[in-house]
């Protein structure tokens, strides 16, 4: 069976990491590698590395690092739970999993910014991944002025699927359980 780098592309507060731990439960053989994680993990034991404005390039290394160990390291399937809203670099990412012999699935999540704002007013979820004072209010306001209607052209990978409300999260695991010849367990 050939392995899966599954790779989310949304704004946050989309569900993009529910929707990567739903599908690692069901997907064996499978890895989550949250770029959040990198982040928190930094900003917690190495804050002073952090660059004060700009990319964090720290964390970048650090996911790149961890994504490397397991595509050369491993016979997991990725499933990569970040932003990646940036048409550029999502491109070569996928292109460089397609060279190492992947299936590229990119999963869309093209909510309604009303849909959005409502999830970020009822959310527990920490600012402890921000390396700046940020709300996740004021990353959307960013996501959005950054990336405005910025969806996947349907070349980008192998798989281009899109998640437009909860309803569609099973449909998409689904349609990834399939291309997998079914070696998952459907739920």
């Amino acid at each position: 069976m050939e392995r899966l780098a599954v790779m989310t592309a949304g704004m946050t507060h989309s569900g993009k990491t529910t929707f990567a731990n739903r599908l690692a439960e069901v997907l064996p053989g499978s890895v989550v590698i949250d770029q959040d994680i990198q982040a928190r993990f930094l900003n917690t034991h190495y804050p002073m590395l952090l660059p004060e404005q700009g990319p964090n390039e720290i964390k970048h290394a650090l996911t790149q690092c961890i994504v490397e160990h397991a595509v050369d390291k491993t016979s997991l399937h990725l499933i990569l739970s970040n932003s990646n809203l940036g048409t550029e670099s999502r491109r070569r990412w996928l292109a460089y999993y397609k060279d190492q012999g992947f299936v590229t699935v990119l999963v869309s999540f093209d909510l309604e910014e009303d849909r959005l704002r409502r999830r970020i007013r009822e959310s527990t979820r920490s600012t402890d991944i921000f390396r700046v004072s940020l709300s996740y209010d004021g990353l959307l306001d960013r996501q959005m002025k950054n990336f405005p209607g910025v969806q996947p052209e349907p070349d980008e990978a192998d798989h281009v699927l899109t998640i437009k409300s909860e309803e569609d999260v099973q449909r998409v695991i689904n349609r990834i359980l399939e291309i997998t010849d079914g070696k998952g367990r459907r739920i």
